[in-house]
């Protein structure tokens, strides 16, 4: 039963719509204060009366029935306490009967989103930084398409731009073709620090780079044969990354794309009057809109990110008729995407409104900040190894007699890096810790993944879970089936504003709410119908807890 809905149709307040007011019912911070709440604050205005007086009026009209058993006041707020035994038995009857697609809807059927994240560059290292795009964009893909959207995941590469002809030059001079079939992205990334050491002493360099990646664009056999087999290289690498993260892509459609596409764009800016030149270089005056002028074309006619990334937009509307269009990128280049979101909005494109910056903050590591010029990264896959490594230890440590350690190591140190990046709100900037994000207890990943082998533990223990009432329930139980209850408005609301964080926290609320029902309830030997309940209760929330980590990319080992 959709509660919320429920409680709105009964208390009918005013003008106001059904849906308008069950949005207003909020969750009370703690059970006694009831199930949901209605704070009458923002009724004080259009009703004229104070917050308290408006709530004793609505409950003197309310009439309780076997769904919501108590209405009460408490300040401004008119709370509800429903029938929790009901909730109870619903809630367990619809998680056991859907499983892994409890908490799913079909919210955004017949709807596009495309979401653009991780765009890795050619012949670079896929390092830490590329860490929170990757993992949000592959979180926002799945719980979005677990509410019903046809999701486009799009990895906009960077393979468009000098560096390409720097890198030519440097694998002209100091590459070495076995070397870098060998090492592939550390080599390339060797020969490309090179370049920018020997180019302080000869700044001929960059005019030699400048050079070749003309050639690139006029079509030249063999600079094209080198970036291709660059590119070739990389994409190879970093997919093994990927696969490890549990992370999809629909599209690889990267810079260079867009090369034919750009010309359309510049014509129509020019048709419209918006194209302006100042000191030679091409741009969309934005004064009037409190920001800078974006440039479109430089002095040499050359292309700017703003020119290919409106380009891509246009492309993205024309093939996929987006509802909305999604750029996962760091929040430093906020003011590139107000911009050109704005141009695009001038030039008639209705469809602007819908192109939205989900911005994040950076990570760094416990020693600083990194530089791909001066080779100071550090690569995601060691982080991963590392993370991976650290975890086979302490499972050693912990378990040494368990099965399949290996893989539980994976699970649990690739776990705890996606979680690291998911666990705060995704605009917060992350410094990475190792001994952090592998604390077994806390609100980490491993913990809630031993939570989950914990409950499975339990029902293999417990057996088939036969026939069960609910006659009463515990403290503990019931803030277990609170929370399993709240799973899908979680993921509704995570897939609104764009946040998986709240599936993460959500996860671990669930474990510590577990683990202290597993602490204070007998399960396995108390009365039949008691145990069935409770065996019930724990496959409800083993169920939870693995689709909320499937959500995120993280697996549930089945055994810790």
């Amino acid at each position: 039963m959709d509660y919320r809905t429920y409680i709105a149709e009964k208390l009918k307040i005013g003008t106001l719509s059904t849906e308008e007011v069950a949005s207003m019912l909020e969750v009370p911070p703690t059970s006694d204060m009831g199930d949901y709440a209605l704070p009458c604050f923002r009724l004080a205005k259009t009703l004229r009366k104070a917050p308290p007086i408006i709530a004793e009026t609505l409950k003197n009209s309310f009439t309780e029935d076997e769904v919501v058993c108590g209405v009460t006041v408490v300040g401004g707020y008119l709370n509800f306490k429903i029938n929790r035994l009901r909730f109870a038995e619903e809630t367990l009857k619809e998680i056991l009967e859907k499983g892994e697609k409890y908490g799913s809807s079909r919210l955004g059927e017949g709807k596009t989103i495309c979401i653009d994240y991780s765009s890795v560059n050619i012949a670079k290292p896929f390092h830490i930084g590329h860490l929170s795009t990757t993992v949000i964009g592959g979180a926002l893909y799945k719980i979005l398409g677990f509410l019903g959207y046809k999701v486009v995941g799009i990895n906009h590469l960077g393979d468009y731009g000098t560096q390409f002809g720097k890198l030519i030059v440097a694998y002209k001079r100091w590459g070495d073709k076995e070397k870098i079939e060998s090492g592939k992205l550390r080599e390339l990334m060797k020969i490309y620090v090179k370049f920018h050491e020997e180019a302080e002493k000869d700044p001929e360099l960059e005019e030699e780079a400048r050079h070749y990646f003309k050639l690139i664009e006029e079509g030249d056999r063999e600079s094209n044969e080198l970036f291709a087999w660059f590119k070739e290289i990389t994409l190879k690498e970093v997919q093994k990354i990927y696969d490890r993260l549990n992370v999809k892509f629909d599209s690889y459609a990267g810079e260079s794309f867009y090369n034919d596409k750009m010309q359309p764009v510049i014509d129509e800016l020019k048709e419209k009057g918006l194209l302006q030149y100042s000191d030679g270089a091409a741009i969309v005056d934005l004064e009037k809109y409190g920001m800078p002028p974006c440039l479109i074309l430089k002095k040499d006619g050359s292309s700017l990110y703003a020119t290919r990334d409106m380009a891509a937009a246009v492309y993205r509307k024309k093939t996929y008729d987006f509802y909305k269009c999604l750029y996962v990128v760091a929040y430093q280049q906020d003011l590139h995407f107000r911009q050109f979101f704005k141009v695009l909005e001038l030039m008639g494109k209705e469809w602007a409104k819908d192109l939205v910056h989900v911005s994040y903050g950076m990570v760094s590591m416990e020693d600083g900040a990194m530089s791909t010029r001066t080779g100071k990264v550090v690569f995601l896959e060691d982080v991963l190894d590392k993370c991976v490594e650290k975890a086979a230890r302490i499972i050693e440590e912990k378990n040494e007699k368990l099965d399949n350690k290996e893989e539980v190591a994976r699970q649990v140190g690739t776990g705890a890096v996606i979680f690291g990046a998911l666990y705060n709100n995704k605009i917060k900037d992350i410094v990475f810790s190792f001994d952090k994000v592998l604390n077994f207890d806390g609100e980490t990943c491993p913990y809630v993944q031993y939570t989950g082998a914990r409950c499975n533990s339990v029902l293999k223990k417990g057996g088939e879970i036969g026939a069960y009432s609910v006659p009463s329930l515990t403290e503990e139980e019931y803030a277990v089936v609170a929370l399993l209850g709240a799973f899908p408005d979680v993921v509704r609301e995570a897939g609104e504003k764009y946040e998986p964080s709240f599936v993460t926290r959500f996860a671990v609320e669930l474990a510590k709410a577990y683990n202290k029902f597993y602490i204070a309830n007998k399960i396995i030997g108390s009365e039949e119908s008691v145990k069935n309940f409770r065996l019930a209760l724990t496959k409800a929330t083993h169920t939870v807890l693995k689709t909320s980590f499937r959500l995120l990319g993280i697996e549930i080992p089945d055994q810790m």
